[in-house]
């Protein structure tokens, strides 16, 4: 279950991101993919960091994988601007 809340964190700040229309030129798989690969890693991450795990859902493993794909999302936007 742990790493379903990461991948639906990844879903959700991808889904927030694309109502701000700054620099959303370029299309919505190249949002989307790193959002959900960096969500997987935060989540790998919180579970060495121990909060959360594979089958552990944690608030505090979400808002990490949250917050890292809303990072992804914004460094792929400057860079693709």
């Amino acid at each position: 279950m742990g790493i379903v809340l990461w991948v639906v964190s990844g879903c959700a700040a991808f889904l927030l991101a694309r109502i701000v229309p700054l620099a959303r030129r370029q299309g919505w798989a190249w949002e989307l993919l790193p959002a959900i690969v960096t969500a997987l890693l935060a989540g790998l991450i919180a579970t060495a960091l121990d909060f959360g795990g594979w089958g552990e859902p944690d608030w505090r493993a979400g808002v990490f994988a949250l917050f890292a794909a809303f990072a992804a999302i914004g460094v792929t936007r400057a860079v693709r601007r």
